[in-house]
């Protein structure tokens, strides 16, 4: 099966000076997959050319289809949830989402019955007769999401959809967009600025700096594992501090986070057998032992840290 997007040396340029893209080449798949950078790191850039909005060098494929030559095809077959409001005004949510199924070629009257279903499934089934030009920074989001799914697409790309979101219209966001993938059998890339909202969703990561695909992997890739294996999180039914008294008669450094988490870190003659060993001793329960990693912001400040060195 093919990968959902292909990439060889896509590149763009604005005027002669300013390169959005630089010699992007990857193969992406995933089902949820976070794009990632600073601001101006070339994200909105290549989604645009991926959908075949914009002209770019190189090649670029979505679902086996060059952007360049089938960019109609393709966004017949993705939905796109762009980050500016992009909203008409003087229309209704179901007078919106209804032109959205035309455009891409579904007849009226199928067009306003997905748009229905669209705005139920984005939680405005009781404010989809009211005017767009008055909703909400939520719900604005919210339409924009179900103009992209009306036509059933295959792909979503959701260009910062929590942007100006509030606590609890973020996490009703992100968890619509979780659950997508087996609700409504698309995939989504999900170009946010926001590390947590990655953490939380997704499963695959792409980070983009000055124009360059610098990391395209798993999120656990990401994250990586800190130092060796014997930097652990200990989780114990009770006695935390009982514990670390003694591993640190084994030799080891411990910080206890909580009397059921503390963090331990092994000498190189330990194993996590010593955890367990020195747990009986102590007549603590382990109720599991797990290699520290990092979190997403320190894996992502990690590899722009090494972009950075680079010469």
């Amino acid at each position: 099966m093919r990968p959902l997007i292909e990439l060889d040396k896509l590149g763009k340029k604005y005027g002669p000076t300013v390169v959005a893209l630089r010699d992007v080449t990857a193969s992406i798949d995933g089902r949820i997959i976070g794009l990632l950078g600073p601001n101006g790191a070339g994200k909105s850039t290549l989604l645009k050319c991926l959908l075949g909005l914009i002209p770019h060098d190189g090649t670029a494929k979505v679902l086996g289809l060059a952007s360049k030559t089938h960019g109609r095809e393709i966004r017949d077959r993705v939905g796109y949830m762009p980050e500016q409001e992009a909203l008409l005004g003087g229309v209704s949510a179901v007078e919106l989402c209804t032109y959205a199924g035309e455009l891409s070629g579904l007849p009226r009257t199928e067009a306003m019955q997905r748009a229905h279903a669209a705005l139920y499934y984005a939680g405005l089934e009781d404010k989809r007769y009211q005017l767009v030009d008055g909703y909400s920074t939520g719900m604005k989001q919210r339409v924009k999401l179900a103009q992209a799914l009306v036509h059933d697409p295959e792909i979503l790309f959701l260009d910062e959809p929590t942007n100006g979101l509030d606590p609890k219209s973020r996490d009703e966001m992100l968890q619509l967009i979780q659950e997508m993938p087996d609700r409504r059998g698309c995939a989504i890339v999900l170009s946010t600025h926001l590390l947590p909202d990655v953490e939380r969703v997704c499963d695959k990561a792409m980070i983009m700096h000055k124009g360059a695909l610098r990391f395209v992997g798993t999120i656990d890739e990401l994250r990586g594992v800190r130092g060796h294996v014997g930097e652990l999180n200990v989780y114990v039914k009770t006695d935390a501090e009982k514990l670390a008294e003694a591993l640190r008669g084994a030799g080891a450094s411990c910080y206890v986070h909580s009397p059921v988490v503390l963090a331990v870190d092994l000498p190189p003659t330990a194993s996590a057998r010593t955890v367990f060993e020195r747990a009986k001793q102590a007549g603590v329960q382990v109720r599991g032992v797990e290699v520290r990693r990092e979190s997403v912001e320190a894996g992502f400040l990690r590899v722009l840290g090494e972009e950075e060195r680079r010469p």
